[in-house]
């Protein structure tokens, strides 16, 4: 986050002078208080300043790196993910490529009559299908396919941090988002590294405004 000059000054006097009132703030700055309640407000949401009733306004400590890093730690999957494509473990390895072909993503999700998730596909995977004089129209992808319970799955509430971590650490491309049910895991929602990277350079321009 870029300050402006005034709010360099008021987090400077908060230093070296809190905790401060606004009022105080204000007659250092030879202002008026109505004209400084955006400043206040702005630092007070943004992290460089903490503000107590009756009592003023505290300096946090911490610089813009850490401040954004705090608002990284913030980020929910619920908040990033995208809408799933998803096939039935019935059909073929033929219909799964042109499903990936057609939606333009790099891993699908497998889900069974019930829609629980019961496997992935990958573009690895197909490709390794693909191989040889195989008719894909009569493989059915339940058997080219990773199953549960080797697939890392995220939820909603995950932080996107711990979700991005799981796709780095296992050098896949997306993570099915879940909701937990009795009889298995329905798929509602996919994060790929595309979701992640978008949603850190987001926060970064956002910061920056």
């Amino acid at each position: 986050m870029e300050l402006s000059h005034r709010q360099e000054q008021i987090i400077n006097i908060v230093k070296d002078n809190g905790p401060i009132t606004g009022e105080n703030i204000a007659d250092r700055l030879n202002l008026t208080r109505a004209t400084l309640r955006p400043d206040l407000a702005i630092l007070t949401m943004a992290g460089f300043l903490d503000a107590r009733p009756r009592v003023g306004y505290f300096y946090t400590g911490k610089t813009g790196s850490e401040l954004l890093s705090d608002q990284l730690k913030k980020l929910k999957v619920r908040e990033h993910h995208s809408v799933p494509v998803v096939v039935n473990d019935k059909v073929s390895v033929y219909d799964a490529i042109t499903t990936m072909f057609l939606e333009d993503v790099g891993t699908l999700f497998v889900v069974n009559e019930s829609s629980l998730l019961v496997g992935v596909l990958s573009r690895k995977d197909l490709l390794r299908a693909s191989m040889g004089n195989q008719d894909l129209s009569d493989i059915p992808v339940h058997i080219i396919m990773t199953r549960v319970p080797k697939i890392k799955i995220c939820h909603k509430e995950d932080l996107l941090l711990d979700a991005a971590n799981k796709l780095i650490e296992n050098q896949i491309d997306a993570l099915p988002v879940v909701i937990d049910r009795e009889d298995g895991q329905e798929v509602v929602g996919r994060l790929t590294k595309t979701n992640v990277t978008k949603a850190f350079v987001d926060l970064v321009r956002d910061e920056n405004v």
